[in-house]
């Protein structure tokens, strides 16, 4: 087959995994969903009311005709952004795909519709309830890395070194729940690998191969246990950090914090964090 025909079926196969499989694989939770995402990273990480892990990844592209520095990232390399959250058991959630390499994880955030929606408080999450054996009530949030800004639904570490030792717990536990879905990205890198190395087509293209995997890794997860065994993601032992399989087969650093955003939090955000912190202090693991 000629290249351009090649090229169209890829592209054409792709867009229709999406249509066909996304409504079912990756529809965004509704409450009750939320809550039981939230429960299972409470029992998994022990972190309580976090409805998911998010995080972007850059997805490596050649050089657009005519784009300018739009795709060009602080790497040094072009690409588009996949920016993800994903539930306690690295499957994904939502998803927003196609943003210029050049931009911020927190900037990709702001301007995704995901993004938007919890920002505004449209994104349908439960009503604030009791962290476990509490009379506190706490809102539900995401867990992110120094790259998001920290607001009432999203929590980030406390910055800087040499921190007190209960803001050191606290970064600690908050790193167990975000290291899922820097897990969910090397798993599917490891399964597809096709993201491995520069895609060497359109963007626009390049954004309908990202799909295609997105949505074929949570397809292929919910039906065959064997495509993310306990030892292909981290584990912990204690504090002790083992890596999984995925790591020697994918490079991906442990902590990429990107480009920083301005981080204008509310005096709530920073209350909410310190509560948790104490929390956190009084629930050892």
């Amino acid at each position: 087959m000629g290249r351009s025909t090649v090229v169209t079926i890829i592209s054409e196969v792709c867009e229709a995994i999406w249509q066909e499989l996304g409504g079912i694989y990756l529809s965004v939770p509704q409450k009750h969903e939320w809550k039981r995402i939230a429960s299972d990273f409470n029992t998994m990480w022990t972190f309580p009311n976090c409805i998911g892990a998010v995080d972007g990844k850059h997805i490596t592209i050649s050089c657009p005709p005519n784009s300018g520095s739009l795709f060009y990232n602080y790497k040094g390399s072009y690409s588009i952004v996949l920016l993800a959250t994903c539930d306690a058991n690295y499957t994904f959630t939502t998803v927003d795909i196609g943003a210029y390499g050049s931009q911020s994880d927190g900037g990709v955030l702001w301007h995704s519709g995901f993004g938007q929606r919890l920002l505004s408080g449209n994104l349908d999450l439960p009503e604030d309830d009791f962290l476990p054996g509490t009379c506190i009530k706490f809102p539900y949030f995401v867990v992110g890395d120094a790259a998001f800004p920290l607001k009432n639904c999203i929590l980030r570490p406390y910055p800087g070194s040499h921190l007190p030792p209960d803001r050191e717990i606290f970064n600690k536990r908050l790193s167990r729940a975000r290291r899922v879905i820097e897990n969910a990205f090397g798993i599917l890198c490891a399964r597809w690998r096709v993201l491995i190395s520069p895609l060497f087509m359109h963007p626009k293209t390049a954004e309908k191969v990202v799909k295609a995997t997105v949505i074929l890794h949570n397809f292929v997860k919910f039906y065959d246990g064997s495509f993310c065994p306990p030892d292909f993601v981290d584990q912990y032992n204690g504090e002790e950090i083992i890596n999984g399989l995925w790591r020697k087969e994918v490079s991906m650093p442990l902590r990429n914090h990107g480009r920083m955003t301005c981080n204008n939090a509310t005096r709530s955000a920073f209350a909410l964090r310190d509560q948790l912190k104490d929390y956190i202090m009084s629930h050892p693991i």
